[in-house]
C-alpha cells in the first residue's frame, strides 16, 4: 500500500509540474512572438531616406533595419537572429523559461522561439472594411 501511495504522490507531483511549468512555457512563447513582432516592427521603420526623397520608393537601410531590431531585443533577457531581405525583416527570438517544479525532476529550463517579420510600406495600401 505504501508504494501505491508513494507512486501516485510522485505522479500527481509530476502532472503538477508539467501544467504548472507547461504553463510557464508557453507565457514564454507568447512573450518570445510578441518581442520578435515590436523588434520585426523597430527593424522595418529604418528606411533608405536618401532613396525615398530621390524616388519616392520606399526601401530599408538593411544596417540600420538590423541594428533597431537587434537594440530591441537588448533590452530583454532573450535572443534573437535577424534577418533582412528586401523591404522585409524577419526575426527569430529564443527564450529559456526556467522551470519551477520540474526542475526537481532533472529538467532545468525549456526553451521557446517565437518568428515573426514586418514589411516596409508607405501609406495606406487598401481601403479595411
Amino acid at each position: 500500500m505504501t508504494g501505491f501511495v508513494v507512486a501516485i504522490v510522485g505522479a500527481l507531483f509530476l502532472f503538477a509540474g508539467l501544467v504548472v511549468d507547461g504553463g510557464l512555457a508557453l507565457g514564454a512563447r507568447v512573450r518570445a512572438v510578441n518581442e520578435a513582432q515590436e523588434a520585426a516592427r523597430a527593424g522595418a521603420q529604418q528606411l533608405d531616406l536618401a532613396a525615398y526623397r530621390r524616388d519616392a520608393e520606399v526601401r530599408l537601410d538593411p544596417g540600420r533595419a538590423r541594428a533597431a531590431a537587434l537594440a530591441y531585443i537588448a533590452a530583454t533577457p532573450d535572443t534573437a537572429m535577424v534577418t533582412v531581405s528586401g523591404d522585409r525583416v524577419t526575426v527569430v527570438v529564443h527564450a529559456v523559461q526556467p522551470t519551477q517544479i520540474l526542475g526537481l525532476a532533472g529538467l532545468g529550463s525549456i526553451r521557446v522561439s517565437g518568428e515573426a517579420a514586418a514589411v516596409a510600406q508607405r501609406g495606406v495600401t487598401e481601403v479595411m472594411r
